[in-house]
């Protein structure tokens, strides 16, 4: 298959051949993508699907690439980045905000706190798609998605689309029915309560600046990058280990929050992984705690 093949099928849509997807990942680190789609609309995404399969190229969906890593060899077959399905609506009679999977996170709670409804405030600076939410039951300062989610609109691997409950979404920490069965989020949907406009705005100006003031936003990174460990604060045993500011090729155990690496200074993924993998084993060898990723990790390995 060639880069005209593809064209031609889908004329209207943007697909980018041998992409690098350093160019979206937040980390600024990552490998070519094969193909690399942008559809716009529903009927876009379950065409390019129906033409994978029908190719037998593989599919990854990589929401806006906030919390993830590419490794260095890319990512073969296609690749859909959703961030042109953006729209959010609030139906203020049910209390409820509906919005595409490519919509920011951010933006989807501010849209509810315009319509004078609450519950998503936890979510006010988490730099997400709507669709990355789904899928790993994103959360902060004591909220979850699982917690306001009640429906997603699926499209399954073979190409039918469902509407999921909040129940058949499975949720748990980071993790929902998507991961298990591969299924790409389209929409979801919040149930909300009203509010006052004003309370749920400073409830999100508070967790901002708490945010800002604890953690390195001013440079490249993937969020936080592992899970919590029963028990235990990560950045605490990082911390205490000695590895904050340690420094692996151009990445850095932030010297702000020793629960995120940041890209200092031209960073590969490789870079990344091989930090993530040495905190793991001094974690491990000091504290007898295995950390485990909630980053995201997928792609080849660079080819030697």
């Amino acid at each position: 298959m060639i880069m005209e093949d593809i064209a031609t099928v889908f004329p209207t849509i943007e697909i980018l051949r041998h992409e690098p997807l350093a160019h979206y990942t937040h980390t600024k680190t990552g490998g070519p993508a094969d193909y690399l789609a942008f559809p716009t609309n529903v009927q876009e995404t379950k065409s390019l699907l129906a033409y994978a399969n029908q190719e037998k190229l593989p599919v990854t969906v990589v929401g806006n690439a906030s919390n993830l890593i590419v490794r260095d060899g890319g990512i073969r077959g296609l690749v859909m980045i959703l961030t042109k399905m953006a729209s959010i609506t609030a139906d203020d009679d049910q209390h409820t905000v509906t919005a595409a999977a490519g919509a920011a996170l951010i933006k989807t709670t501010q849209v509810a706190q315009a319509h004078g409804l609450s519950g998503l405030e936890f979510a006010a600076g988490i730099p997400g798609s709507v669709g990355g939410a789904i899928f790993m039951n994103a959360g902060a300062y004591g909220g979850e998605i699982s917690e306001v989610a009640v429906a997603a609109e699926v499209l399954t691997p073979t190409g039918e689309i469902r509407t999921l409950s909040r129940e058949e979404l499975n949720f748990g920490y980071r993790h929902s029915s998507v991961q298990d069965y591969h299924d790409i989020v389209l929409t979801a949907t919040f149930a909300l309560t009203p509010g006052d406009k004003g309370a749920i705005q400073a409830q999100m100006d508070d967790l901002n600046a708490r945010r800002a003031a604890k953690q390195p936003l001013d440079l490249p990174s993937c969020g936080s990058v592992f899970k919590r460990p029963e028990g235990h604060y990560t950045g605490q045993l990082i911390q205490e280990a000695g590895l904050q500011g340690l420094k692996w090729g151009g990445a850095q155990v932030s010297t702000k929050h020793a629960g995120f690496i940041v890209n200092i200074d031209h960073a590969t993924a490789t870079d990344y992984l091989e930090l993530i993998h040495h905190i793991q084993d001094v974690i491990w060898k000091t504290d007898h705690v295995k950390l485990e990723t909630e980053v995201r990790i997928i792609g080849e390995q660079p080819q030697d």
